[in-house]
């Protein structure tokens, strides 16, 4: 069993890291945390490096806690959404989670084009939370 979790830093990506934390201690299971950058013109060496530093504090945060823990930066170009069901599929994933954000009315008519990608095209079960 693993669990993937789609982290970015936000508060709705603090609460997902979160909440992969509890199932993943409760199913005794590995945690793959992921943070997905498209890349691109805008993405310098400094961000690069902030992104590493964050993932290089959950890690260490999340050392002592017993979990069978693995933690990726990627940067392929990809949507987030693609990169979360490409590592699910990879390490055979029984539960991916996201956070979502609160939106306006309209816009929880279309959930966001990450979640909405995510919920219709993961090989396994979605837990989406709110911050």
């Amino acid at each position: 069993m693993t669990i993937v979790v789609g982290f970015v830093p936000t508060k709705e990506g603090s609460a997902a890291l979160d909440r992969a934390v509890e199932e993943a201690k409760l199913r005794s299971t590995k945690l793959v945390v992921i943070h997905s950058d498209r890349g691109g013109r805008d993405y310098d060496s400094d961000e690069s490096r902030e992104n590493d530093a964050r993932l290089q504090r959950i890690q260490d945060d999340l050392s002592d806690s017993g979990l069978d823990l693995e933690v990726r930066q990627l940067v392929r170009g990809n949507e987030p959404a693609e990169d979360l069901i490409a590592v699910a599929n990879e390490v055979d994933s029984d539960l991916i989670v996201i956070g979502l954000r609160r939106r306006t009315p309209v816009g929880k008519l279309i959930l966001g084009s990450n979640a909405q990608r995510i919920l219709l095209d993961a090989p396994c079960a979605v837990l989406a939370v709110k911050a």
